[in-house]
């Protein structure tokens, strides 16, 4: 018996990456899961991964999955995703918030719309989608949301900066995930009467994905310095399947969490041997 089964989950990003692992996770636990991004073909997208490709496989390994192109920067794909999901599978009970738009410019040279563009992905989204999944959650007394968040919301702190080693144009990206990590804990407070768990999750250590390879924030995509994309995976497993007192509201790491609830021995990296957000302190 799956911890998800019966359970309809909605995962963006899915057509590669960390995304793609959480809905092959989740599928494997019983979930009937509809994975949405903007790259249904191979091909269409300079980066390998495609929403065909993730549906492929989680069928052919004996799960449940649709693919709902979908681009969350825009209001009316967001309403079309939900109303998808209820026509294909019910309600929604597990919304996964992870379609991420990242540039890497420095904010002297950063172009309004690229910048409004990445807001929309990053920061606006989550909020559509949470407005739209909430009251069918509400009606049935329980649901999760669960974010994705970057170590790069921890910020760099308080100058002198004389070390260069500052992610060069990363200042919007940590801004809005930032911004998410306090979005996670505001909505936790007001949907936990609902009985609607709410929590935020990064990665412990760059995990090698076509997106990270391609900003040249690992080698490739077998970097042994990254984390393998299943401790993602795993992790937000146990993040919607907690009881709502246990786990809502956190905001965490990957291999914090799966350390402290016993899923991995011991864990590295953010959350474990460097200290994470001061949300996630909360």
């Amino acid at each position: 018996m799956g911890k998800l089964d019966g359970k309809v989950a909605i995962v963006t990003g899915a057509s590669r990456g960390i995304g793609k692992a959480i809905a092959e996770r989740f599928a494997q636990e019983g979930a009937r899961v509809i994975c949405a991004a903007r790259t249904l073909h191979e091909g269409d997208h300079p980066l390998e991964g495609s929403l065909e490709s993730t549906v492929a496989g989680i069928r052919q390994s004996g799960g449940v999955a649709e693919a709902v192109t979908c681009n969350v920067a825009e209001e009316e794909d967001c309403i079309r995703l939900v109303e998808e999901t209820r026509r294909i599978f019910g309600p929604c009970d597990i919304l996964v918030n992870n379609a991420a738009l990242t540039y890497f410019i420095p904010v002297r040279d950063f172009p309004t719309n690229k910048w409004k563009r990445s807001v929309d992905v990053n920061f606006h989204a989550p909020f559509i989608l949470s407005k739209l999944v909430i009251p069918e959650m509400a009606a049935r007394h329980e649901g999760a949301i669960l974010n994705i968040s970057s170590p790069a919301a921890i910020g760099p702190g308080r100058g002198p900066y004389r070390n260069g080693n500052a992610l060069h144009g990363g200042t919007l990206y940590g801004a809005e995930k930032a911004a998410l990590e306090r979005f996670t804990q505001g909505l936790a407070e007001e949907v936990y009467a609902d009985g609607i768990s709410v929590t935020c999750l990064s990665p412990s250590l760059v995990v090698p994905t076509p997106g990270t390879v391609f900003h040249h924030l690992v080698q490739s995509i077998d970097d042994p310095q990254g984390e393998p994309v299943s401790m993602m995976a795993d992790a937000s497993l146990l993040l919607v399947t907690q009881p709502l007192d246990t786990i809502t509201g956190r905001v965490c790491y990957s291999q914090q969490i799966l350390q402290e609830f016993g899923w991995i021995p011991k864990g590295r990296g953010v959350g474990v041997d460097l200290p994470g957000s001061g949300y996630s302190q909360m």
